[in-house]
């Protein structure tokens, strides 16, 4: 598996107005997932490690975000024939033992992943309330053990742009594996 990072991206762009599938093909477009004070989307899957690693502390802070009045997503770009632990049947186990309790969608054409400029598992993207990309980075600076993390980015970026603040800076690159690109 390829360690990478995600590349920067300018902040202020307008969430895209695409859609995608859950694991039982419902169909959710991102901007109708937004709560009354913005969005996170997060590029993840089920089977690199840097994103089990995650996992939990997504779930948490989606918890969190949410009684905040920011929803969360999760986008699975790895809908490949060559990974079926990353397939939607494997999606919905995850979900259950997981106990995801926000849309965990398939990017099925990988599109989602394109527009974004997602490069890894995990990418995640904040969007404020206007659907304008807020923050781009990692949840905190250790990504393997949290109980090894001596600083957040997350949950603070989320409070900053709640109190209509500018974004924090840096904004640090999350480090996952590659997403696992279909030829065209």
């Amino acid at each position: 598996m390829a360690l990478v990072a995600s590349i920067h991206v300018d902040l202020g762009w307008q969430l895209p107005d695409l859609e995608l599938k859950d694991p039982d093909g419902n169909s959710c477009k991102l901007g109708e997932c937004a709560g009354e004070n913005g969005l996170l989307v997060a590029f993840t899957c089920n089977h690199c490690p840097y994103a089990i690693a995650v996992w939990p502390r997504l779930i948490k802070h989606a918890r969190a975000f949410r009684a905040k009045g920011v929803n969360t997503i999760a986008v699975n770009p790895n809908i490949h024939p060559d990974y079926p632990q990353d397939s939607a049947s494997a999606m919905k186990e995850k979900i259950a033992e997981w106990g995801i309790d926000f849309p965990y969608l398939a990017d099925e054409t990988q599109e989602v992943a394109r527009t974004f400029d997602a490069q890894c598992t995990p990418d995640l993207y904040l969007f404020n309330k206007s659907g304008k990309l807020y923050y781009h980075g990692r949840i905190d600076d250790y990504w393997k053990d949290e109980a090894q993390v001596k600083q957040q980015d997350l949950a603070p970026a989320v409070d900053a742009m709640i109190a209509g603040e500018p974004s924090l800076q840096p904004q640090y690159p999350t480090i996952g594996c590659s997403i696992k690109w279909r030829e065209d």
